[in-house]
């Protein structure tokens, strides 16, 4: 590449960090560090009303969570700053002056009902709605009348009529707008801040990005942000239109697919390294079958001539095999550690916890960690360690007990353990085969039924780690309060 290659994530901060934001985040991020360039953070926030540094603050502290970090921008600074919009209005006003003078803009006066009879009349003759020029000749003596009249205005670019706009898109090839279809946009609104579509090219082409790679739902802004450089004499960066990110359903990814923050799936318990490992995969396709990859492999393979035109589909199911893999490899204390809040929250544990509780709480998450794919999940899996009090999962469980051995079976493992002079798993697995072998029972007839009477439940965790780390005087007490019920 002949020169430094620059990319930007540019988010509004008014609400929670959305996981196609994040994407679109990590695509560049992961091509500014496979090309050795830049990535850039700017806080586009001119949505005044419902932009807040709170949102800023989360998408920050998300980016960070999932290992995003940035070489200019808000926060660590950099040459082209500030790295806010709001802070660069007179910068903006300067260009806009510019494009006034040169004939390229005009102040337009024209109402929101003017506008909006407008759209109507272009809907019904079945054209497409947009700004016919009422306002590009106006008159001083027009103007002042206007101004007289207290409306305020704004400020639209003169779209050139019968001009065809072409531009190669990194991802999507050759696409092309017809500018007869645009109308007159606004640049300027009347209290004086720039629409999106003029602050962007502006922000762009003053930070000297190279490459804009962003969600395709910009797409069709695209024409009007190449017309604003053109008319400006501004360098064009190379454009790249990712993918919409759907549900299973092939619909917008929305709240009712499940969670779609970065917030949410960190409050959760995934880990960072299974999301972007995630996220990667979404419109990106690696060479070969293999799915698992560290941050460095990814580095490595990205490539945006791998990067799909068709959307992507948000499987969950495919995020909780992933980081149900990176949970086993981070091991038991890592997971407690994630899973505690949710342990607090079910009434299970009260925090902070003692040395003792917290090695034992490891040890009961050991047994069951194969069966959690995020930590949340280890509520439900560890209730059989917290929950004394048993309740039969079906009337095919409550029957185990009612078999003509079990009274017998149940008398012998109580006089055994209690016999023990210490609980452990040799000791406790000796008891279970030694009962096994004196009545000549099949394993399922000794560990299905103490099983049972200690969950509830015909399947679950290693018995034998349950009945250590339970201990022996809630196992006595649990079986026969559960005997007592059958």
């Amino acid at each position: 590449m002949d020169k430094e290659l620059r990319v930007r994530f540019a988010p509004s901060p008014t609400g929670p960090f959305h996981i196609g934001g994040a994407r679109s985040a990590l695509f560049n991020w992961l091509l500014a560090r496979k090309e050795g360039g830049k990535f850039i953070l700017r806080i586009e926030d001119t949505d005044l009303e419902r932009s807040t540094r709170e949102s800023e603050e989360n998408i920050k502290e998300a980016l960070r969570w999932l290992g995003i970090d940035w070489d200019e921008g808000v926060d660590v600074g950099g040459p082209y700053g500030p790295y806010r919009q709001t802070e660069r209005l007179g910068l903006y006003r300067e260009y806009t002056d510019k494009l006034l003078a040169a004939g390229r803009a005009y102040h337009c006066y024209c109402s929101e009902e003017e506008l909006e009879a407008e759209r109507q009349e272009l809907t019904a003759k079945g054209e497409t709605p947009r700004y016919l020029g009422r306002c590009r000749s106006l008159t001083d003596a027009d103007r002042a009348r206007f101004a007289a009249e207290g409306r305020k205005a704004t400020v639209r670019f003169k779209v050139p009529e019968n001009r065809q706009i072409i531009f190669n898109d990194l991802v999507r090839g050759t696409v092309s707008f017809e500018s007869n279809g645009i109308g007159d946009f606004v640049i300027v609104k009347s209290d004086g801040i720039p629409v999106y579509n003029y602050a962007v090219v502006l922000d762009d082409a003053l930070m000297r990005v190279t490459h804009v790679i962003r969600a395709e739902e910009h797409l069709s802004n695209t024409p009007r942000q190449i017309l604003v450089y053109q008319a400006l004499g501004l360098p064009l960066p190379e454009f790249g239109h990712i993918s919409l990110i759907l549900g299973k359903d092939r619909t917008k990814m929305s709240k009712r697919h499940g969670a779609t923050s970065v917030e949410q799936y960190r409050n959760l318990g995934y880990l960072p390294g299974a999301l972007v490992n995630f996220l990667a995969l979404l419109g990106w396709a690696p060479e070969g079958e293999e799915e698992i990859f560290s941050r460095e492999e990814l580095i490595e393979k990205f490539s945006l001539d791998r990067v799909a035109k068709n959307s992507a589909v948000f499987d969950v199911d495919k995020l909780n095999w992933l980081n149900a893999h990176y949970l086993r490899q981070a091991g038991p204390a890592v997971i407690t550690e994630l899973a505690l809040p949710h342990l607090e929250a079910a009434g299970y544990i009260a925090l902070p916890l003692k040395d003792e509780q917290r090695v034992w709480l490891e040890q009961a998450v050991a047994v069951v960690q194969e069966h959690i794919s995020y930590a949340a999940q280890a509520v439900d899996h560890l209730a059989v360690f917290f929950k004394d009090e048993v309740t039969f999962e079906s009337d095919e469980a409550r029957a185990i007990l009612r078999d003509a051995d079990i009274p017998q079976v149940m008398a012998a493992f109580r006089d055994r353990l209690t016999a023990l002079p210490a609980i452990d798993d040799a000791a406790v697995k000796g008891v279970l085969k030694g009962i096994v072998k004196e009545f000549k029972l099949g394993g399922n007839k000794v560990y299905m039924p103490v099983r049972v009477a200690l969950t509830g439940q015909v399947h679950g965790p290693d018995l034998i780690r349950l009945i250590v780390l339970l201990g022996r005087e809630r196992v006595l007490a649990r079986m026969e309060s559960t005997l007592a019920a059958v």
